[in-house]
């Protein structure tokens, strides 16, 4: 079988990870655990074995440190954070170089579904509560639903949603075909969200997956 073509299926970088989302973060992560304020590498691609090559450069060229190193059979992602943002930095630099790639050769992404739903039922709120890792959802808030690929870029959406809102996050996948995120809070809240979210994923250059 020939060897598949690579492809920098994501190049996300976080200038300042938010409370919410880096104390989510600390949940799932297996490696340094990342605090609020550092900034943040996703790098994503294909074939996932590249994953174990791509981090040793990056961790090597700079002071950033490892939190995800995830291999799947399609897909591979890590992640790099640091507190000093020039290291972040120049750790994807080291990546790209190797690559022979520019930022802007990523794929950009693309929102898969994106869903409001308002005034939550009371047994909806359990059954979501019992797949969640992050804040509970409280019945009759508003709950926002995104689905972004790739994957990676969900958490850019997250990050970015934290910023602009009065929001709590409930839980975000980031491994997989699809990213996803679900986030709760008033109703005008999570549209300032949505829309926030939106506008980040929008902002990303790169070429069609």
């Amino acid at each position: 079988m020939a060897d598949q073509k690579f492809s920098l299926r994501c190049y996300c970088y976080l200038d300042r990870m938010q409370p919410q989302y880096a104390a989510f973060v600390g949940t799932v992560t297996q490696g340094d655990l990342p605090t609020e304020g550092m900034a943040a590498l996703y790098i994503e691609m294909a074939p996932g074995n590249e994953a174990f090559r791509l981090v040793d450069i990056a961790v090597k060229a700079t002071e950033a440190k490892p939190g995800a190193q995830l291999v799947e059979r399609e897909f591979g992602m890590f992640e790099v954070h640091s507190q000093n943002q020039a290291a972040v930095k120049e750790a994807g630099s080291a990546v790209l170089n190797h690559l022979g790639l520019k930022m802007e050769d990523r794929i950009r992404p693309q929102i898969a579904s994106s869903q409001i739903i308002t005034n939550v039922d009371p047994y909806q709120a359990q059954l979501l509560n019992r797949f969640r890792r992050g804040s509970m959802l409280v019945p009759g808030e508003t709950m926002l639903v995104l689905e972004v690929a790739p994957a990676a870029y969900i958490n850019l959406a997250c990050n970015e949603a934290e910023k602009s809102a009065s929001i709590k996050i409930m839980h975000v996948s980031s491994v997989g075909r699809f990213g996803r995120m679900w986030l709760s809070g008033s109703e005008s809240e999570i549209v300032t969200a949505h829309e926030a979210a939106i506008q980040a994923l929008n902002a990303v250059e790169g070429v069609s997956g």
